[in-house]
């Protein structure tokens, strides 16, 4: 019998229609235009507006019409759903089954991962598993948040970086050489005090007390955050290129978490890898968490030929990070 393997055969994304510019931004926080670009990479990112009364799993049915339009499919057939998001709609219900009923995939089974920014690679990894152990056929990869909710607008420092946006990609089973072909990924605990957001879990339950605190935004250490971040992103890519034997004149398209152009830079950089071979979309639509990878391969779709060789990389909150390799099974 032929090996199988996990290929993606759809991408499908949304980002909601209001426009957050760097001059708005510069209204209600110390900042500007000029100093977001230098320092972030970011002109304009989407926000979902609160006053809309709908989550993550908006984004995600929309997500998933846009892939139906361009690559129909039988909800019925879909046999697993993993929604990476650090944002759900709620504690509970969780999202993977609310987007499982609106969309009429009655058939699958589902549930959240919470990775942050690395959601995306880390459930391409869990579908992955699912297909080449014969498990499942076909498996929904949906990965987006709705970031703006956890923003500190008074924080000049982080409030112009995030954004809401999701994307998905249709896995399914093939024994045709191609698809999901590596991965490595990790996590480190004994990194909160850098990158966190103390509010609303277990430990501080929502009161009066951690929302007078600001203890529910997301808050990070910068510094940090960017090195550590550069560092854990090329040395993956530089491990999955080494023991895969291939070389960097192999890869077609490195597609990096979109956190900030200058990581984005440094990466390539490290990688002695031309920017020309690197998705990057930053600047129109934000760091939008698990949601930014799926979104470049949406914007990248009709650029991505059968049989590129890709590698997928993402840093988040955790520490998580990682690297998945594969080898693109379609052309648009």
């Amino acid at each position: 019998m032929d090996k199988i393997h996990a290929v993606i055969t759809g991408v499908g994304g949304y980002v909601p229609d209001y426009k957050l510019t760097n001059e708005e931004i510069s209204t209600y926080v110390d900042t500007s235009d000029e100093w977001i670009q230098q320092r972030i990479g970011i002109k304009e990112r989407r926000i979902l507006k609160p006053e809309e009364g709908i989550g993550v799993s908006y984004l995600a049915e929309k997500a998933i019409e846009d892939l139906q339009r361009k690559h129909p499919f039988d909800p019925l057939t879909v046999e697993a759903i993993v929604f990476a998001t650090s944002t759900p709609d709620y504690i509970l219900p969780n999202a993977a089954s609310l987007v499982a009923h609106k969309a009429g995939m009655k058939n699958a089974f589902g549930f959240d991962l919470s990775a942050a920014c690395s959601g995306f690679i880390f459930a391409l990894d869990v579908a992955n598993a699912y297909i080449v152990s014969g498990k499942y056929k076909k498996v929904l990869v949906i990965a987006g948040d709705v970031l703006s909710v956890v923003t500190d607008t008074l924080d000049r420092n982080t409030c112009p970086i995030f954004s809401d946006a999701c994307g998905v990609v249709m896995v399914e089973a093939s024994e045709k050489e191609e698809g999901i072909i590596d991965s490595v990924l990790h996590v480190d605990g004994d990194s909160v005090e850098n990158l966190h957001m103390l509010g609303g879990g277990s430990v501080h339950p929502a009161s009066h007390e951690t929302v007078n605190q600001r203890m529910h935004f997301i808050w990070q250490n910068g510094k940090v955050v960017f090195k550590k971040a550069v560092t854990s992103m090329a040395d993956t890519c530089e491990e999955i290129i080494r023991r895969n034997n291939i070389t960097k004149d192999d890869i077609r398209w490195i597609v990096p978490h979109q956190a900030n152009l200058r990581i984005i830079e440094a990466v390539a950089s490290r990688l002695d890898v031309p920017l020309d071979k690197v998705m990057v979309n930053i600047e129109k639509y934000g760091n939008s968490s698990a949601g930014t990878i799926p979104l470049c391969l949406w914007d990248w779709e009709k650029h991505i030929r059968k049989g590129d060789n890709v590698i997928l990389t993402a840093f988040g909150a955790g520490y998580t990070w990682g690297a998945v390799y594969l080898k693109w099974g379609y052309s648009s």
